[in-house]
């Protein structure tokens, strides 16, 4: 008898239950998935990015979709199967998804779009989260534009932002690098998708283990050129900002530092790195030398970061506990987080009340009341949510947060 695969998930995927068809198909025990592993670990990594989303789509709103596919063994080997997905429902709601699966004698093709591999790339190296530093970049640019006497060299500016945005790739894929290789990766069975545990693309298949240092290690390179390129235009400051980053991005989980397991460093680091380094750094491009406010304007922005850090870090507590990641939320539990998140939103806007007063810049009074409204929202959402799964949208409105104030605040010194 051909051996049928059975298998159930949550709403992000998570294996609920796992039947003997499934072991036989699948190579896994029951052991090693339910509760561990999510369904996409039986796909190849391009199917999941450009398929599946629209598979469970389909199969909501017309009660089941039916595909020829590709799976994937523990073996590593892919085998052309049939699925059926259908919608699981509790009391009248939604709780997941069933997929029934057969092996096929006959090959199967998956075209894959030359899109699906461009998106395969965004997401081995979270180019989406390069908004927390370019628009810290902006701050200090518009900034640094607006002193009297500044004369701008577009080219070294656009050349500023490139260098930046190859640091911070570089500070992702090294972070997904020792976070496999420590086991951090391996261990998370609750991230939130898109939002913490990592890019997951070593688990999907989209790049090796070795693949990920190797980008990492070019994307540095590329920033270190273009940072010795600026150090002979401009200033030799640049360089040295642009060490102090590369150094923090990297040791954040490298070791021996791992400053994510220093019971707080690592946000301090990250929040000075994505902040006052930026800021500092894009005035040295521009004026050939950093002042004090230059330092202080990315406060703020960067302190908003932090806390981006820190959210991100909630549904990845339990794992990373094990595993030697001993960030805030570990140390000081996840009922305590909405105080630390609190301090720090808090710390942010006083800065910037501070800068307007002081750099006699009343428009910056518009970023703290927008950050005010916004975090208020977001710390009352966090209390009540901070051990469900319902807190992901909390971790989305952080990153809203941030990205509006910091963009809101660069405006305001243009104007």
């Amino acid at each position: 008898m051909i051996a049928k695969s059975t298998v159930t998930c949550d709403m992000e995927g998570i294996i609920e239950t796992f039947n003997a068809g499934a072991e036989e198909i699948f190579g896994y025990t029951k052991e090693e998935v339910i509760g561990k592993k999510r369904v996409s670990l039986f796909s190849p990594g391009h199917i999941v990015l450009q398929n599946v989303e629209g598979w469970l789509a389909t199969a909501v709103r017309e009660g089941e979709f039916v595909t020829d596919t590709v799976f994937v063994r523990k073996s590593g080997e892919q085998f052309p199967a049939h699925i059926r997905i259908t919608p699981t429902f509790r009391d009248g709601q939604q709780i997941g998804f069933c997929g029934v699966t057969e092996v096929l004698e006959k090959p199967v093709q998956v075209p894959i779009k030359f899109s699906t591999k461009l998106v395969s790339w965004l997401v081995v190296t979270r180019a989406p989260f390069l908004s927390a530093s370019l628009l810290t970049g902006l701050v200090g640019c518009l900034y640094a534009l607006q002193l009297p006497g500044t004369h701008a060299v577009g080219l070294n500016i656009g050349l500023a932002f490139l260098g930046l945005a190859f640091l911070h790739l570089s500070a992702n894929v090294f972070n997904d690098y020792f976070d496999v290789q420590s086991g951090t990766d391996d261990a998370n069975t609750q991230y939130f998708l898109k939002y913490s545990g990592g890019s997951r693309a070593i688990e999907l298949g989209l790049i090796t283990l070795r693949g990920t240092f190797v980008l990492a290690t070019v994307l540095l390179l590329l920033a270190t050129a273009i940072g010795f390129y600026l150090n002979t235009q401009v200033s030799s400051e640049i360089l040295m900002f642009g060490i102090a980053g590369a150094l923090s991005g990297f040791f954040y989980t490298a070791p021996p530092l791992r400053l994510s397991a220093r019971r707080g460093l690592g946000e301090l680091f990250i929040g000075l790195t994505f902040g006052p380094l930026i800021s500092a750094g894009m005035m040295s491009v521009i004026t050939g030398h950093a002042d004090l406010w230059s330092f202080l304007i990315g406060v703020p922005p960067g302190l908003l970061t932090a806390n981006i850090l820190l959210i991100n870090e909630v549904p990845d507590a339990e794992s990373d506990a094990k595993t030697g990641k001993n960030h805030l939320v570990v140390v000081y539990g996840k009922e305590r987080t909405p105080a630390i998140y609190t301090a720090i939103v808090s710390g942010a806007l006083l800065v910037t009340v501070y800068l307007a007063w002081s750099l006699h810049k009343p428009l910056l009074l518009i970023p703290a009341a927008i950050g005010t409204l916004l975090a208020v929202r977001i710390v009352s959402h966090m209390r009540k949510n901070i051990l469900l799964r319902s807190l992901v949208q909390s971790n989305v409105n952080t990153i809203i947060l941030q990205a509006v104030f910091t963009l809101v605040m660069a405006l305001c010194f243009l104007m």
